[in-house]
Order: C-alpha cells, then structure tokens, then sequence
C-alpha cells in the first residue's frame, strides 16, 4: 500500500516507500486538497505520495527535484507548512498557590470531587518521561494510554498513519516493571516542555498533594512527540540552528490521531497545544486553525491553546500606508523571514532601504513572481514573494526573506498601490517569533496588541493568556487580543509564571494553557462522563468558564490581555449551583 504511488501512467515510479518520502528531506511536504492532489497525478509524471488528514485536507511528499523552490507565488501561501515552535520562556519544592487561584484544588475535593475521571487529556508537543510517578497510578501502573513518538521509525505506527511508533499503555507498563524502561519503550522527552506541560495538567497526587499534583490527577493522557520540521523548511524559513520546530502537518497528523482516539474510545477528548507561531494571518485561517476548527465543535471534545509570548517581544508592527517602517537588526544575525498581511480592500506597494541608505526600486506586485532586491554596497539579498489575495484569509501578503542581512536600522517604506480603494490603509507586519531568530530582530516602534500567536486566533479553541499568579499581575510577556480582524481573543486568562511543574518552575503561556486545560477536564469529567451536559463542546464549555471568570472592576471586558477574565473552575460550579 505504501508503494500506490506507481498506481497509473503518470506516477514517476522508484524504490522509496511513501514512509520513506514523509521523513525524507528530498520531498516536500504540501498541505493540499484532493483536487491538488489529483492534479499532481494528472499531468506530467510526479513522484509523490499523498493521504488524506480529513475530508478538507490532506499532505502530498513530493519530490523536490520535480517542482519549483519553495514560494508562495507558486505554491500559495497555506500550501506550504508553516513551522510552530514552543511557548515557555531550580527550587524543586512544590508550590500549590497557582492551582488554587484557577479553583481546581477546591473543585478537586468534596462535595464535587472532580479530578478528570473518565476524560482522555492529549498533549502535542515534544513528548513525556511516563516513568516519572506524576504520571502513575498509586499500583505503579501508568495513566498513559499510548505514546505516538513520530521520531522513532523502527517500531509499528498508529493503525492508518505511516510513521513513527506507537506505545500502548501494556507496553509503558511492561517497561515500568524493568530497571531500565527505555531499553522496552525508548521514547523520552529530552526538551522537558511536553512534560512539564503533562505534569501541570493531569499530574498525580503525590503524598496527599504536599509534593505534587495536577489539576485533573485522575484523568488518563495521550501523548504524540511530534517529529522536527525538514531541514528545507528550516532554511526557507531561516531558523535559528538550535531553534525547536515544528511543522503544520505534522500537528495536524496529531490532531488526527487523539481525534481517532476519541472516536475509538467514546470518550471525552481534551487537546492542549502549547506551541505557536507569528507565521500566519492572525485571524485564524491557516490549514491547522481550520482543522481545529472542526474537531472543536463535536461533541465531548475541547482544544485549549496558549497565546504565546510575544507581547513584550517587539515583533509586531501595525499602521496603516503611507509609512516607513523601521527594524532594527543585530550584528551576525544570518536572516529571517516576515510577514506583512493586508487588510480589505486595500493592496500596497513597497519600497526598501538599507542601513547604508541604499534604496530599492518600488514593487508594486503586478505579477506573482518573486522579486530579488540586491545592493551594491549591501551582501544582503532580500526575496520578496506577493498574494494580492491569499487563499484562505482572502488578503493582501508580502512574504520577505532577509539573507545575511546588514546590521543596524531598515527601512521598509508601505505605499497604497495604484488600485487602492477607500478603505482605510491598514497594514500588519510580524517577525518570526523569538524562538525561530538567531539574535535580536525587533521593530523600532512596536504594537503590542495583536501579538497572540497562532493557532490561538482559532475561533472555536479556548485561548488562555498567562498571568503572575502570586501577585495576580499581568505576564507582559504574554501575547495580547484581539485578532487582527477584531475578534475577541483571548478567552481567559490563567496563571503562567513559576508554576510548579514534575520538572521543577516553569514560565509561559503555554504553562498557563496546561493548567486552564486541567481544569477543563475537571469540567468534562462533570459535564460529560456523569452526564449532566453530555453534548458539551469547545465553544459551550468556553460560554461556561466565560460566564462565572473573575473579574476586576476597574477592567472592562472583554480586554485585550485578559480575555473576559480568569479562569475560575470553582466559580463555574458556584454559577451552576445558583441556576439550579
């Protein structure tokens, strides 16, 4: 079956399974729909695999010999995976304050005695250390029902995917009863972040809570490792060496496989994303956003994603024509990538300048051809490619890639285009998020709204910014509402800053979005598995935490920070009580 792509006249045939080409680095992963897919087998000879992720989408592996370099002139813009990095910026002693200021160490006991029983928790990220006692029972056994390590290709894959290994729970506790488990089950998390996160949101009760516990200890967890991006993607989009990535496909491949999961199971579903990126539109419209779109709005299912920490970060930029938009850039940094993202009806045209007061030509994007911008006096070369209107936002991009950029302040000077109508010349522009650069990249005059990382802009998950627990002040490195489009997001607010982890304290938003997750599941746990709301989805149980959050007074809501409040489980079942 792996071998299909010889299956008609036009298919190139050769000796590499379909596996084999979703690892390779030779072919390119494009994140398609069926008729892209038809068209690749319907013209001239390509070698290529394709599957299928939902009815919507799907990802080809085509070889990269046989198409044009990346660029979203060619390809467009969603077709081409976008790279998602993690959203975390020693006293090992356990500190319970942050769980209490969320209500789930009071929802945990009686009268409620809500701990997640019955509710799958699954974590995308970047594994789990199962041995560790946060995530066993107190038998010894694991809460672990299996491990996708999409890293590991020696062992069996998960039933109707291709790569990877999966673990089962038998196997994870067969493993825990050697001296050595990894020598049955060799998957780890080598980062800690999927761990941390795991532990935050589902740990165990350790010695009556005095050394540890999670928001939902009872509730069983799923874990996918998900693979690092292709070193193509890397270099299109010019990440730092070190910097952890991930790609869009392959998180959607993880959505896909907890989304199974909870079909097979008949049992509530509750995914947390701690990753993000500034690569997007801002208004949820990428391929990933969309799938998650959908599976948020079924029935027993919940996606809590983290708002990033970009909002002290000096990577967003938001104005409108005409304007001259200053970056600063560091010494020895090798390049980066940015996004400008328009809004309708207007299109723009755009000018260059170096620290060296060398000017470009103006681009007015007549065609969707990549433009070269070269200095005399400059090594830079900067690659501009241009949508007047991308697929699935239905706006103007300009997509900049800087190699060996020069040191010191660019200008990049936005004109209204000849076609500009009367709109009101708006324009957004992104740098990488601070994971993906090699040094410091920032903007002169930076805004700090609209700095939520994608997919948090999703209109369906639950988006939680992080706050400062102990002092109940705001996180400022938290990403901030609204989308760039003006809907509410974020939705809550949890707190992020030294929460006690298996791992030790950890700070972010994404430590934030494991414990509001946890306590999501305290409610899916009430909500579903005893069945006092057994339709619940994302969205209703969103209505639900929104209406009873806590609020100050001197805020008005929704906030661009805060959302409609913070998360108060406890508070949630208050409400409920008084309606009953």
């Amino acid at each position: 079956m792996e071998r299909a792509v010889c299956n008609n006249s036009n298919c190139y045939c050769n000796e590499m399974t379909c596996k084999e080409k979703i690892l390779s680095n030779e072919y390119a992963d494009l994140i398609t729909d069926y008729v892209v897919a038809d068209e690749l087998s319907g013209s001239a000879p390509m070698d290529f695999c394709f599957h299928g992720i939902d009815d919507g989408y799907g990802v080809a592996n085509v070889n990269r010999t046989m198409i044009p370099p990346m660029s979203i002139g060619v390809f467009g813009y969603s077709a081409i995976p976008v790279v998602y990095g993690l959203m975390q910026a020693g006293d090992d002693i356990f500190n319970p304050e942050n769980l209490a200021q969320t209500g789930s160490i009071q929802v945990q006991n009686p009268p409620l005695s809500l701990q997640g029983a019955g509710v799958v928790m699954g974590f995308i990220d970047t594994g789990i250390r199962y041995e560790l006692d946060v995530f066993r029972r107190e038998d010894g056994s694991s809460r672990i029902m299996a491990i996708w390590d999409q890293t590991i290709q020696d062992g069996e894959p998960p039933e109707g995917f291709l790569y990877g290994t999966e673990y089962t729970k038998a196997d994870i506790d067969r493993a825990l009863q050697t001296d050595v488990p990894e020598l049955t089950v060799p998957t780890t998390d080598t980062n800690g972040h999927g761990t941390q996160m795991a532990s935050v949101a589902a740990g165990s009760i350790l010695n009556q809570g005095l050394t540890f516990r999670g928001a939902a200890p009872q509730a069983d967890i799923a874990v996918v490792k998900v693979k690092g991006a292709k070193q193509y993607l890397r270099d299109y989009y010019l990440l730092a060496e070190d910097a952890v990535a991930f790609q869009e496909n392959d998180i959607m491949e993880a959505v896909r496989y907890l989304e199974r999961m909870a079909i097979a199971l008949h049992r509530p579903v509750v995914i947390v994303l701690g990753i993000g990126t500034n690569l997007g539109s801002h208004s949820g419209t990428s391929p990933l956003a969309s799938y998650l779109n959908s599976v948020a709005r079924r029935r027993s299912r919940a996606i809590i994603v983290c708002g990033g920490n970009e909002g002290d970060k000096e990577h967003h930029y938001g104005h409108s024509v005409p304007d001259t938009v200053e970056i600063r850039v560091a010494e020895e940094t090798k390049g980066f990538c940015m996004e400008l993202w328009g809004t309708l009806p207007d299109t723009f045209s755009i000018r260059v300048r170096s620290p060296g007061g060398e000017t470009s030509q103006e681009i007015d994007f007549r065609s969707r051809e990549d433009r070269v911008i070269d200095f005399i006096f400059e090594r830079t070369r900067i690659i501009v490619s241009n949508l007047v209107v991308e697929r699935d936002a239905g706006e103007q991009l300009i997509f900049f890639r800087f190699e060996e950029p020069t040191p010191g302040i660019w200008n990049l000077q936005v004109y209204p285009s000849e076609t500009l109508t009367k709109g009101n010349g708006a324009f957004h522009i992104w740098l990488p998020v601070t994971e993906f650069l090699d040094t410091e990249v920032g903007f002169l005059a930076p805004s700090p709204d609209v700095t939520l990382t994608e997919p948090a802009n999703t209109e369906r998950v639950i988006t939680i910014s992080g706050y400062d627990g102990l002092s109940g002040s705001w996180y400022p490195q938290s990403g901030r509402g609204f989308t760039k489009n003006g809907a509410i997001k974020p939705d809550l607010c949890a707190p992020g800053v030294q929460v006690s982890t298996a791992l030790g304290p950890a700070t972010g938003s994404s430590m934030a979005a494991a414990m509001a997750a946890g306590c999501v599941a305290q409610f899916m746990e009430w909500a579903v598995v005893d069945g006092n709301v057994p339709t619940v989805e994302s969205r209703a149980i969103k209505s639900f935490l929104i209406r009873s959050a806590d609020r100050s007074e001197n805020i008005v809501y929704p906030d661009r920070r805060w959302g409609f409040g913070k998360l108060d489980i406890n508070g949630t079942f208050e409400a409920l009580a008084r309606l009953s």
